[in-house]
């Protein structure tokens, strides 16, 4: 990350400083010291503690400067709160802010496309796979939620009207819930079909467990 200087009364009041702004633990922090800083005499010439600082190469660290960087170029104020589990190798990060809209973007397509992207940063260098999950003040599980409402409804529908009910294109994160929840029912059945960008769920009356011409759930959620 970028080399940025901090002042205090003391040395570690500037690193606090450090820390407290660059948004990361002590133990990601990196910094050497410019100025011991003086107390003068009687308060004459003092002079505050100053430390150039940056932030580790860590997981973290990189997706916090990829992010910054591209939200200072769109003259955005986000604010980034994420950890990372080394143990599970999963980095879960949240943005939050005012008009967010724009970065959730239609049926979270822009979301999508900062998820992956910061995917691409922080697995440039890795040896193993991390799997990033970003998020805009809950939206996917707010998303979530709204999905599985809609997958219970169409169900509902399908076994009122005995008709299949073809849903909006989605992308294979979401067509997942739609399978999942789905999974359970004895009565209907769940195939995805068409090619990306438009691959699409289709709900169907379940006969004798298969559905002709199409794939069982649990093949289609494999497969996706």
């Amino acid at each position: 990350m970028n080399h940025v200087l901090f002042n205090g009364k003391t040395i570690d009041d500037a690193i606090n400083k450090a820390i407290l702004e660059l948004r990361i633990t002590s133990n990601e922090l990196e910094y050497v010291v410019v100025d011991k800083g003086s107390n003068g005499i009687l308060g004459i010439g003092a002079r505050p503690a100053v430390i150039e600082a940056w932030a580790k190469d860590t997981v973290m660290g990189a997706a916090q400067e990829f992010l910054e960087n591209l939200f200072r170029t769109m003259n955005m104020d986000v604010e980034i709160v994420g950890d990372y589990n080394e143990e599970e190798r999963t980095l879960n990060l949240d943005l939050q802010g005012e008009d967010m809209g724009i970065l959730i973007g239609k049926r979270g397509q822009t979301l999508d496309s900062l998820q992956y992207l910061t995917s691409l940063v922080v697995n440039k260098n890795s040896e193993d796979y991390i799997r990033v999950k970003l998020d805009i003040e809950n939206y996917r599980e707010r998303r979530e939620d709204s999905l599985e409402n809609l997958a219970r409804s169409c169900a509902a529908k399908v076994k009122k009207t005995r008709r299949p009910i073809v849903l909006e294109p989605m992308n294979p994160y979401e067509r997942r819930i739609i399978h999942s929840c789905l999974q359970s029912d004895r009565n209907v059945i769940t195939s995805s079909e068409g090619e990306e960008p438009y691959r699409h769920v289709v709900i169907s009356l379940k006969r004798g467990g298969k559905k002709s011409g199409g794939k069982a759930d649990g093949a289609e959620q494999a497969e996706e």
